[in-house]
């Protein structure tokens, strides 16, 4: 459906203010969540609001950016400048988990040996915590987490493994039809990529309410609760974005509006794709199983 490309390096002047939008937005949801969480009562509403606006915001934006490429407004420069901004979101969303994973290494390898009497913190053990046992997964000095069970790797984690890495070989199908100009095996990947994430989603939301009722594993919980609640639901939630933009890919594939040769937009949620599973093998094996 794309048209021939305009020459030259197109500069969208007429944005509609989709920035000021989004500030706007994320203003109310930062303010309003602050609000809320010092107990204020139009928190949550100012919060709904701020989401409402992003949520106009990007429908509106992504929405001219589609229409402005199936005009032929864009060439390989502007192509370039997409592949490079995803290319560097990515790595921010690298060095954002990175964040993660190294506060749990610290607090296991460093912190809680440390608060056990190892090496130079043997004074700060026997003077505050003398009966505190450094061992993993911990609930904190003592025990101000509370009694919990840890999350065991082999049940539901492992199912949400294998659907994770099936995601990964359907949507490598999808973008091997779309290449071949097989339409139907493109629908079909993307289908069964959209299917396989929701599936997981579901199947971690159910992990979540065990973990609190049955587990009394909650993000209270000691540094163990806090950090695997804030990497697998920081994960979780980008796994339910994901799913999101495939589902938009999947009803623009359906329209038609790829081509073998032109396809960015279906690359680069691939891309954010294939980041997500490979978060979930280093969340399967240093959160669950080790």
């Amino acid at each position: 459906m794309a048209h021939a490309q305009q020459p030259g390096y197109y500069v969208p002047h007429d944005t509609h203010g989709w920035p000021i939008v989004g500030s706007v937005g994320l203003t109310l949801a930062l303010g309003g969540a602050a609000v809320w969480f010092n107990g204020g009562g139009a928190g949550p509403m100012l919060f709904a609001l701020g989401l409402l606006v992003i949520l106009v915001m990007l429908f509106g934006w992504f929405g001219q950016v589609i229409k402005e490429n199936l005009a032929g407004l864009y060439n390989e420069q502007v192509d370039r400048s997409f592949r490079w901004a995803m290319g560097w979101f990515i790595a921010s969303e690298v060095m954002f988990f990175a964040a993660f994973f190294g506060a749990l290494y610290y607090a296991r390898v460093y912190a809680l040996p440390w608060l056990g009497g190892e090496g130079a913190g043997g004074w700060t053990h026997e003077l505050l915590w003398p009966d505190f046992e450094a061992h993993w997964p911990s609930n904190g000095p003592a025990r101000l987490g509370g009694e919990f069970t840890p999350m065991g790797a082999w049940g539901i984690p492992a199912l949400n493994t294998a659907i994770l890495l099936t995601s990964g070989v359907t949507i490598t199908w999808a973008h091997h039809a779309l290449k071949a100009g097989r339409r139907g095996g493109l629908v079909l990947g993307l289908l069964a990529t959209v299917l396989l994430g929701a599936t997981f989603v579901g199947l971690q939301a159910y992990e979540y309410i065990h973990a609190y009722h049955e587990l009394n594993l909650r993000l209270d919980t000691g540094i163990y609760g806090s950090t695997f609640f804030m990497l697998t639901g920081f994960h979780g939630f980008h796994v339910t974005m994901g799913v999101v933009m495939l589902t938009v890919i999947l009803l623009r594939a359906l329209k038609g509006h790829f081509t073998p040769e032109r396809h960015f937009a279906f690359e680069a949620v691939a891309w954010y794709w294939h980041f997500v599973d490979v978060v979930w093998l280093g969340l399967f094996v240093f959160v669950y199983w080790l």
